[in-house]
């Protein structure tokens, strides 16, 4: 009977998981609430990624999925009364604003208590509603709510009548200036101004999420770099993926962040790797003419920050097959790779592979073979493609992302800040490497990117490659995402410094013996 016992006990402690709506359901309740995933994940303590595979079909564990299912079961409730012509004892008299809201369409906040949509969220109103900032008449809505789009029309309160005061004579104008002299002026002494959906907004108000997290390390370390910096590299992951939804907030695409993958991604062992060929260069120069060769070893700067830069596909991955590729559209492609006549002086840019016919490559891998096999360069046939899973693709999906990176990686370079510099090359390094199948990374679920992305700087650097053979160099080695071994004048084809469209030297060392002098015959 003690098992028994055990069996009752272990069935009295167990309990389900509250059941949850399905993800297209999920998605309307809050819609129809005109609530954005921000603010609904604000609410919860996640992220708006989350929320978002959450409406695609992911499923929320433990306290907070408990947490979710009280939000929907009240959203339900809610709605179901205002269609009965109900309004609930509990409901507010004006919808929330956002804690904040960022400017354009990635760009930044718009201010402590002002939100500013894009042209995707803005629509006009049937008929004047209260501003949910000023509470005066507004004939527009922002992502659902009644806002002013004007910020001279909204203020948090009406304006004070002023005392007449007596007429004055209108003071002499200057002169009219050019419309161009106005311009320059306004220029030299303006404000500087990022875009804001239709708008811009002050520069200054666009918060800096890198410096004030270095800036509080710091601080809560009392100015220990060395603490500092272990501490940001500890957090570069949540870190990273804050800044992406601050980034992508406004956004003109929804990025689904937990899709259901193909086989072909999935790992074919715990240990082992899954069909993905990421073609990473491993390869040098066969042979080097005769003589002694002085070879420069150049490191390629933030090579997985430029690959940021790249067609990633937005939602699903779908299925097609057919030798065909729609630029439109990114993903990973099952082709039999052309042949490689130049293995001697540039490397293949399928890299190193042990065994021949068809293999599963990535966008740009297949997007670097297409154009090499075209009339401009004519290197090879164009490849064969069996089939493909795709999906609606953008080369701008992280591009504010990139840019934030880089601009803060610019700044610690001119300003000698080792701190910030390596928080950012661990915020962009890891971002990367955890996007696949991560247990530090459960936000964004996207292996396919990963091997994008990466496959990105491998095309990158196949590219800079072709540049220094095209140029006259002598390239001698190409291996990994950063390093190129070339001889000959490389200062006349890349510029040389610590940013990200420039490299440095790595190492130098010399190859091959002069030949042997004949000697000198005697007088």
């Amino acid at each position: 009977m003690a098992e028994f016992d055990a069996i009752d006990a272990l069935l009295a402690a167990a309990r389900q998981e509250t059941p949850l709506p399905p993800a297209g359901e999920r998605r309307r309740l809050r819609e129809e609430l005109n609530l954005s995933r921000a603010q609904l994940a604000q609410a919860l303590g996640v992220s708006a990624s989350t929320v978002a595979g959450w409406e695609s079909g992911r499923e929320p564990g433990g306290e907070v999925r408990e947490k979710y299912a009280y939000f929907l079961e009240g959203a339900r409730t809610k709605l179901d009364a205002a269609e009965a012509g109900e309004a609930p004892a509990d409901a507010p008299t004006s919808a929330p604003a956002s804690g904040y809201a960022l400017a354009s369409g990635d760009d930044g906040p718009a201010g402590a208590d002002q939100t500013v949509g894009t042209d995707d969220d803005a629509g006009v109103l049937s008929a004047p509603q209260p501003c949910v900032l000023c509470g005066q008449p507004a004939r527009h809505q922002v992502e659902g709510f009644p806002q002013h789009l004007d910020p001279t029309d909204c203020g948090t309160a009406a304006p004070v009548p002023q005392p007449a005061q007596p007429e004055k004579p209108a003071p002499r104008t200057a002169p009219r200036q050019p419309a161009l002299a106005r311009t320059l002026g306004g220029a030299v002494s303006g404000v500087k101004v990022v875009p804001v959906g239709r708008r811009v907004q002050a520069a200054s108000d666009t918060p800096d999420l890198i410096g004030s997290a270095v800036a509080a390390a710091l601080a809560e370390h009392a100015g220990d770099v060395e603490a500092a910096t272990a501490a940001l590299v500890r957090r570069a992951i949540p870190d990273a993926m804050a800044l992406l939804d601050h980034t992508r907030k406004g956004g003109r695409y929804d990025v689904v962040a937990h899709p259901w993958l193909p086989d072909i991604l999935r790992k074919q062992s715990a240990r082992g790797a899954d069909q993905v060929w990421e073609a990473r260069p491993k390869w040098s120069r066969p042979e080097l003419p005769a003589g002694e060769h002085e070879i420069t070893a150049l490191d390629i700067n933030g090579a997985y920050l430029s690959a940021l830069k790249t067609h990633l596909p937005l939602g699903q991955l779908e299925h097609t097959t057919g030798d065909h590729h729609d630029r439109r559209r990114a993903g990973l492609h099952l082709i039999t790779p052309p042949a490689w006549d130049h293995e001697t002086v540039l490397p293949n840019p399928v890299g190193n592979r042990d065994e021949p016919g068809p293999l599963w490559v990535t966008e740009p891998t297949l997007r670097l073979l297409l154009r090499l096999s075209g009339p401009k360069h004519g290197l090879c046939d164009p490849p064969e493609i069996h089939e493909s899973w795709t999906s609606g693709a953008t080369e701008g999906l992280l591009e504010k992302f990139r840019i934030a990176l880089k601009d803060a990686r610019d700044r610690a370079i001119s300003e000698d800040d080792t701190v910030t510099l390596e928080y950012v090359k661990a915020m962009y390094s890891k971002f990367v490497s955890t996007l696949g199948e991560s247990n530090y990374n459960r936000e964004l679920y996207r292996t396919d990117w990963m091997h994008l992305i990466r496959s990105q700087a491998f095309a990158n650097l196949w590219w800079k490659a072709h540049r220094a053979y095209d140029e006259g160099l002598l390239v001698v080695r190409a291996m990994g995402t950063d390093e190129l071994h070339v001889t000959g004048d490389w200062r006349a084809v890349f510029p040389e410094g610590r940013g990200v469209a420039e490299v440095k030297v790595k190492d130098t060392y010399t190859v091959g013996t002069e030949p042997d002098q004949p000697p000198e015959s005697a007088s």
